[in-house]
């Protein structure tokens, strides 16, 4: 059974279990801060939150006690890291998981090593998404809004996300946006059959660079989790890949399959990429229709996930249908 968090959360808490803001970009925390207010929670931040040194925001003990403490508190019911980062793996030996509380957690990029360690270790669904630092903005473009009304999806009711109409092909923090991103690209889903796919199952994944380096390791024991959490259910798995090569992709791919992670899969699906550079010739086509034929899977591709935003809200432990077709998608989560 997954656990789903309280949908009446009024204050949210800042902590950077990864990295923090440096001193550059404390004008861009200020104004997300200030808008997050004047939309009607309070907000508490931690210490990390603002500061940024050796590709960290602290040490990993300092970072883990932070998060324990806002993890721990009775007044803060949502956990929002200001963005991602580096090194959030060092830190997960310091969290205490038998501690952990049913509260929403927040983020993407490095932050998905956290989220996904907290759902296989304890079955609490956690919420790959924005940062709040994107919601700086006067407003939020649709897809990015929707953040909110799925948080507030109480257990047992469903919620339907459908595909952008455009998205971002390069970040520039210099230029003011009232709605924080720049989308100028049409967005469009594909698959790699090229016709439509629907498939449905639990959803768990992240940003492939950092999560699939729990392999191995006590975070990362995916098959006890659906032992216990959601035994004899198919898994759909959500990957954007940040910073690797075509190569190396399918290196980390190939290591998620040798540990079991693509048993009992109904399909995957891609985020937008602005790495997946070929090497030797071998494209991200190519790479992903080798996965189709070896895992015998539906593959969709260039999804609102990760990057290139915008990105849907994706709730880890939660059941969901996906259907694309024809460029677009839909993806309706069922908090069960």
């Amino acid at each position: 059974m997954i656990r789903y968090p309280t949908t009446t959360f009024k204050t949210m808490g800042i902590t950077a279990p990864s990295s923090g803001v440096g001193t550059e970009h404390h004008d861009l925390l200020k104004l997300t801060i200030e808008r997050q207010e004047q939309k009607g929670f309070t907000v508490v931040t931690e210490d990390t939150a603002w500061t940024q040194e050796l590709a960290k925001s602290a040490p990993a003990k300092k970072r883990a006690e932070e998060f324990m403490e806002m993890m721990t508190s009775t007044e803060i019911e949502l956990i929002f890291p200001p963005w991602g980062g580096e090194l959030l793996i060092e830190m997960l030996e310091y969290v205490d998981f038998t501690k952990i509380q049913t509260k929403w957690v927040l983020g993407y990029s490095d932050i998905s090593v956290l989220l996904l360690a907290i759902t296989l270790k304890t079955g609490i669904a956690t919420a790959h998404g924005t940062n709040i630092i994107d919601l700086r903005g006067e407003k939020s473009d649709e897809t990015t809004a929707r953040w909110l009304d799925i948080l507030k999806t109480a257990k047992g009711e469903t919620v339907k996300q459908i595909s952008s109409k455009l998205y971002q092909k390069e970040w520039d923090h210099s230029i003011a946006s009232p709605v924080v991103f720049h989308l100028t690209e049409p967005t469009k889903w594909q698959t790699v059959s090229g016709t439509e796919e629907i498939f449905s199952g639990r959803l768990l994944g992240g940003c492939i660079d950092v999560i699939h380096h729990l392999i191995g390791t006590p975070f990362g024991e995916v098959q006890p989790f659906r032992d216990k959490h959601i035994p004899g259910e198919q898994v759909i798995w959500y990957l954007e890949n940040c910073e690797m090569s075509v190569a190396d992709l399918k290196r980390s791919l190939t290591q998620m399959k040798y540990a079991g992670w693509f048993d009992n899969c109904s399909g995957i699906l891609f985020g937008r990429s602005m790495a997946n550079e070929p090497v030797g010739g071998y494209t991200i086509d190519r790479m992903y229709q080798d996965l189709t034929k070896e895992l015998e899977l539906p593959i969709a591709y260039d999804i609102d996930l990760g990057h290139m935003p915008p990105q849907i809200t994706f709730i880890n432990g939660a059941h969901a249908e996906v259907r694309v077709a024809d460029g677009k998608g839909t993806v309706i989560q069922k908090f069960i």
